[in-house]
């Protein structure tokens, strides 16, 4: 039985609306990410499944009972905000016991509960100090440590590590994934950040608009995206329009018959193609190195230095119709002792297998 599930959920506020008739399951045990830009409704989901407002349509389950009408603190939800919202004039033993304490628990089920918290998140010798006295990522251990004291069903995190700098963050994204399985808790979090997203995830939704786009393994959603924003959101795309040939290829205007591995639509329909920048091999031209279905010439135009990558701007030799240049993005690891000099010719090639046919 899933964890938590949400049916044909809608949220309007004024005439804005934020959820569409959304539907997911989030299954036992599960650590589920909602991924999406600003105002595409991932936080106006997770604060419905923690109460924080009533659903103007749908329906929300937590242990397959009905939880519409209970309040927040009647959810069994623990959850954590990207500020941390710690009360900064308690100690850390108190911030942690607080959820115990209001409900009228005794001291010593109080210490004792603390205790062990302190240990999972690994702050024992803390306790005495106060929330200023803490590093960013210390506060953020606290505030998961005062989410689970009360033992909850479903944790939910909103941009739980957004305040941390990218080092810190790395860290604690290993840290929160260990403690999760540790306890085997139901986890929802939103971010916008697609690499937390595809660390911290069994499954992705990515939403837009107040909709989910698509679901599932991060593997699965990053490798075969469904439509166009989810191949530019959740990473990088080179999109390529074209017309199908036959059941195996596509015409694309300056590049001529590109195969293309998957179930097409019939022939001289219009399809839009999305090749990830990594999935390129590039070299420069005449080299013959590659042995790839598909190869084009170009030109280096750009390139960004990152240390272990580049990032190459290649302006193919074949204009796009109406005799516009077209470029690509490719990623490479920086494995060579000299990157490509702007101006180099070079060709660019790929399996059929990593061009992924866009359903809209």
């Amino acid at each position: 039985m899933s964890a938590v599930e949400v049916s044909h959920a809608v949220k309007r506020f004024g005439a804005v609306a934020a959820l569409h008739d959304v539907s997911v399951d989030f299954a036992d045990g599960e650590f589920f990410g909602l991924l999406g830009p600003s105002g595409s409704g991932k936080t106006t989901l997770l604060r419905a499944i923690a109460g924080f407002f009533e659903l103007d349509a749908g329906d929300i389950r937590i242990g397959g009972v009905p939880v519409g009408d209970r309040p927040v603190h009647r959810r069994e939800i623990g959850m954590v905000f990207q500020n941390y919202a710690l009360f900064p004039h308690l100690t850390v033993r108190d911030n942690i016991g607080f959820g115990l304490a209001v409900r009228g628990r005794p001291r010593s089920e109080i210490d004792a509960e603390v205790k062990r918290m302190l240990a999972l998140v690994q702050l024992s010798g803390l306790e005495a100090r106060k929330p200023r006295q803490l590093s960013g990522g210390q506060q953020q251990r606290v505030a998961l440590a005062r989410a689970l004291v009360t033992r909850p069903r479903v944790l939910l995190l909103d941009e739980p590590l957004g305040a941390l700098d990218k080092r810190l963050r790395q860290e604690m994204q290993v840290e929160l994934k260990q403690i999760q399985r540790r306890i085997g808790i139901t986890t929802i979090f939103v971010t916008h950040d697609q690499e937390e997203a595809l660390t911290l995830s069994d499954r992705i939704a990515i939403l837009n608009e107040g909709r989910i786009l698509q679901i599932g393994r991060p593997a699965e959603v990053y490798e075969r995206p469904e439509t166009a924003f989810a191949a530019s959101f959740l990473g990088d795309a080179n999109f390529l329009d074209g017309r199908v040939l036959d059941r195996g290829s596509v015409a694309v205007e300056g590049l001529g018959r590109i195969p293309v591995a998957g179930a097409l639509p019939e022939a001289g329909a219009t399809v839009r193609l999305a090749v990830r920048p990594e999935k390129f091999a590039i070299e420069p031209a005449g080299a013959g190195n590659a042995n790839d279905a598909n190869r084009i010439a170009g030109v280096v135009r750009g390139a960004i230095y990152s240390g272990t990558s580049i990032t190459y701007r290649v302006e193919l030799r074949a204009p796009a119709a109406g005799g516009e240049a077209r470029t690509l993005t490719v990623f490479r690891q920086n494995l060579a002792a000299e990157p490509l000099a702007i101006g180099t010719a070079v060709e660019l090639s790929w399996s059929s297998a990593n061009t992924i046919l866009l359903r809209s």
